[in-house]
């Protein structure tokens, strides 16, 4: 499944991205609920959003007013740039108040509140951020170039880099132009995300149609009775329809199930992606950039469209000789199993269902014995203890913590030698309607310096939709699932031990083709044996994975390796490709170039771009990033690998030089830091089951 690593909680594309209400301005509700570990609010309403939203409008604009009001001979950094860095820091946290009930609160008001004031305020600031008086002062203070410390220069040459990155160096009616198309790419992006959490497609399904898909799955599943026959109901959510097209005999069933999961949103977001990758291209064009592809990689580790495109190149012949393989064993087995029926194609409905039987049937790997090992509840002390002991951190849960679910759980975070507490997170982890529909974690509260010289502790929330507990079976998660938890658990940790001096800098405020490395790199512990029997515990016998199983699991770690990959290059080249270009027909182009790069047919009258969220959540013309930092995640791990992947010495050097700079430092300059050399290509290579690329 495509998952989104970090998204902002809010979608900008404007300079002073990380803005907000100071805490002396917020109204704390009357009616708390449970105990407060930070500053963050769960329980505002209606009222309260739409209030809060002026008030932290009202609040930038006087920001921005004592800024453009500085007179010539008073300007410095202090009256300049440092009223920007403490609105940065003070009112960060309302921006989650304001905009995390979105994805996560069971009120469709509150949700409906929450996005209006996501868009109320993009707008607004929008308009503040475009200010020119504002631009002048700075660029005067800019043209003094007084010598400043490393993150105070880096601050203010990514506020410099945003003002020409914005058209503020434009002509007045080019400039009201570019305004005028943030405002509108910000809205369509909004509209889009809005329609995907809020997605309720649904096939409902007979006891016969759903034949070979496990007891366990098919429990979980709601009924419904339509003219005396009792049907289930299998929702879009990945608990549901993942594992329904792995189990389903029936090609028929996974067909529809299929269909409609290419289709969700079809009809509202088709038009509002094609009409913002429009938009995109023509703002580049304006900034003075080819396309939007080169308007975005200026700011990632890659830099150009050229570089991603070379990237595929050298990669994906390899893939797709590897590929070719793995697809004559799938349509073998497809022979074997259809007879007459063969139609001679792996197709779409067909790839997760032959995947399980290759590994089921090449490696005895069976992933319905092996998720009885994991219960959820083990997973989660097993990944937590291991962090705590790599890391050299102490987690305590928080009794009865003030959250916005009774499901979710909080914990405190401390340093282990100091006994310092340095954070918080919190962990919201079954699916439920109107919530965020994938695996993600959420920066809601950012670790920096305030401006008395104290620190604000950084919070973050673990999103996910991990199957729900059954009345008689505990939640048990599939081994990939074990993978996304260690992922996503990666970006909260980043965040929580990030030491950077500014909120810009926080956490994992990193390039965007960077930021998946250290969760990324965390995976590997997935595929450790003696990690796999730490954090496994079979749910009845309460015995771990036995070697046996772990050994046929470590074999086929690279089973159908090159038509995944493949699957990942599809995404970053429908991505790179739709915005080098100035209009798409977005559904002929997903599905053509999912026949010819994934090797596998969709379906017609489909559009899997209509539920892409990477493309406007943040993501655009940046999915590439998955992949290529892979490459430096797997470099890294080569290094916990020669030494033991519990050294505690690599684990604190990996703390203090990949996740304590936050984004103060250059992807680059970090994995120098940490390896002490450039980054390798051939640890990724041999990761995936490929030797080089000669």
């Amino acid at each position: 499944g495509v998952l989104i690593g970090v998204p902002s909680p809010f979608h900008t594309t404007h300079i002073f991205k990380y803005s907000y209400l100071p805490f002396h301005q917020i109204r704390m509700s009357s009616h708390v609920v449970g105990q407060n570990i930070d500053k963050l609010r769960f329980d505002w309403g209606v009222t309260d959003i739409e209030k809060q939203t002026e008030s932290l409008m009202q609040t930038l604009k006087e920001v921005k007013d004592s800024v453009a009001n500085v007179k010539p001979e008073n300007i410095s950094f202090q009256t300049v740039v440092q009223p920007i860095i403490n609105y940065d820091t003070l009112s960060g946290v309302i921006s989650s108040n304001l905009t995390f009930p979105s994805q996560t609160s069971t009120d469709k008001a509150i949700r409906d509140a929450s996005t209006s004031a996501n868009t109320k305020y993009n707008n607004f600031s929008i308009d503040q951020d475009m200010r020119e008086d504002v631009y002048k002062v700075f660029k005067q203070y800019t043209d003094k170039n007084e010598a400043l410390g490393p993150q105070e220069q880096r601050f203010l040459d990514k506020v410099m880099r945003g003002f020409r990155r914005s058209g503020l160096h434009l002509p007045e009616d080019q400039r009201k132009q570019v305004q005028e198309m943030f405002k509108q790419i910000s809205e369509k992006s909004i509209a889009f995300q809005k329609n995907t959490t809020e997605d309720n497609s649904k096939v409902l399904l007979t006891a016969d149609d759903l034949e070979g898909v496990p007891a366990d799955v098919i429990k979980g599943f709601k009924t419904e009775t339509h003219d005396g026959v009792n049907k289930y109901v299998v929702t879009m959510k990945y608990p549901d329809v993942f594992p329904a097209l792995k189990y389903s005999k029936k090609e028929a069933t996974r067909k529809t199930l299929e269909k409609c999961f290419a289709s969700r949103c079809k009809d509202q977001n088709t038009p509002l992606l094609e009409e913002v990758v429009s938009l995109r291209h023509k703002l580049a064009n304006i900034l003075g950039y080819p396309t939007h592809s080169d308007y975005v990689l200026e700011i990632r580790m890659a830099k150009t469209s050229d570089a991603v495109q070379k990237f595929y190149q050298q990669l994906r012949p390899k893939l797709a000789a590897l590929a070719a393989t793995e697809l004559q064993t799938m349509l073998q087995l497809k022979k074997e199993e259809t007879g007459d029926k063969f139609d001679g194609k792996i197709n779409s409905w067909d790839f997760s269902y032959y995947d399980r039987i290759v590994n089921e049937k090449m490696y005895s790997v069976n992933e319905q014995e092996i998720k009885e090992y994991f219960p959820l509840e083990k997973v989660v002390k097993g990944t937590l203890d291991i962090y705590q002991q790599l890391l050299g951190l102490k987690f305590v849960e928080v009794e009865k913590p003030h959250v916005w679910h009774h499901e979710v759980s909080a914990y405190q975070v401390f340093d282990k030698d100091s006994d310092k507490l340095i954070g918080h997170f919190y962990m919201d982890l079954f699916p439920r309607e109107g919530k965020y529909g994938h695996a993600a974690a959420f920066p809601l509260q950012r670790g920096c310096e305030l401006p008395d010289g104290s620190r604000q502790l950084p919070s973050s929330a673990m999103v996910c939709n991990f199957v729900k507990p059954l009345p008689d079976t505990p939640s048990l998660l599939k081994h990939d699932e074990v993978e996304t938890f260690f992922h996503e658990f990666g970006h909260i940790m980043h965040g929580i031990c990030a030491l950077a001096k500014y909120s810009r800098f926080a956490g994992t405020s990193t390039e965007r083709d960077f930021v998946e490395c250290p969760s990324q790199m965390l995976e590997n512990w997935c595929w450790d044996k003696e990690i796999l029997k730490r954090i496994s515990a079979h749910y009845k016998t309460g015995e771990p994975l036995p070697d046996s199983i772990v050994d046929k699991m470590i074999a086929a770690k690279n089973a159908n390796s090159g038509m995944l990959n493949l699957r990942q290059v599809f995404y970053g080249f429908f991505d790179q490709t739709i915005h080098t270009r100035d209009h798409i027909d977005s559904a002929s182009l997903y599905n053509q170039l999912k026949k010819e790069i994934t090797l596998t047919e969709g379906q017609e009258d489909t559009n899997g771009a209509a539920s892409f969220g990477h493309l406007m959540g943040g993501y655009d013309a940046s999915y590439y990033g998955y992949l290529y930092s892979k490459v430096f995640s797997a470099d890294m791990f080569d290094q916990f690998d020669k030494n033991g992947i519990m050294n505690p010495s690599i684990g604190k050097k990996y703390r203090d030089t990949i996740l304590a700079p936050g984004g103060s430092k250059d992807g680059d300059e970090m994995l120098r830091d940490f390896m002490g050399r450039d980054p390798k290509m051939e640890p990724f290579l041999h990761s995936i089951g490929l030797q080089s690329f000669n």
